[in-house]
């Protein structure tokens, strides 16, 4: 991604802090990222495109936190306790990525349609952004999928994958629970996953 679109993104990202998106106006956007409005214009090709950009740096945002997650030393119940907790984090301390990850938009948000829409931008970041956005579901199927791949190591067979696969699932599920009604303790939504998944198959990446 291009400095240039990332700082457009970024300045787009604060400005949603400070009023509600209908208010977010394009040239105050550019402005504040030091930028004319028709590199804006020429990056999104409209609001709506940076709306879409917005939602899409979010959800490839959140998957590389998973990933970061999943890497962390432990075995499979360990590692998938830690994409839980960074999935309810990321969802408590960031408003557009708890929209992205349970569907809910209040009004004060960019809620684009999730299907693709019509693309005559040349900027590749941006035809990405007009193809289909991940709902909620897909997300948890992707985050599931990288697990397995993860996790499973290469030996693993299809039970086992099986087994992984839906426990993966849980976690995240109990995590996006966990955003709308925090559990009680001091342990929190670790001490609620780690519980849940105590007949967690063993961890197969050798580590």
């Amino acid at each position: 991604m291009s400095s240039a679109r990332e700082s457009l993104l970024d300045a787009a990202f604060e400005a949603l802090a400070l009023r509600p998106w209908a208010a977010v106006r394009m040239v105050d956007v550019a402005a504040a990222a030091g930028l004319s409005r028709q590199t804006l214009y020429n990056e999104f090709g409209g609001k709506e495109g940076l709306a879409r950009a917005l939602v899409r740096r979010e959800a490839d945002g959140y998957l590389a936190g998973v990933e970061r997650a999943l890497a962390v030393r432990g075995d499979a119940r360990e590692r998938l306790t830690a994409t839980a907790v960074w999935t309810t984090s990321v969802a408590r301390d960031n408003p557009l990525a708890r929209a992205v990850l349970t569907g809910f938009w209040s009004e004060s948000l960019p809620s684009p349609t999730l299907s693709a829409v019509p693309s005559s931008c040349a900027v590749p970041a941006q035809r990405r952004a007009d193809g289909p956005l991940p709902s909620p579901g897909d997300l948890v199927g992707a985050v599931r999928d990288r697990a397995v791949a993860v996790l499973g190591g290469p030996g693993a067979v299809r039970a086992d994958a099986a087994d992984l696969a839906r426990s993966c699932e849980l976690a995240v599920r109990l995590a996006l629970s966990c955003v709308s009604a925090p559990p009680a303790g001091e342990g929190g939504v670790a001490e609620l996953v780690r519980g849940a998944l105590q007949r967690q198959p063993a961890d197969r990446s050798g580590q």
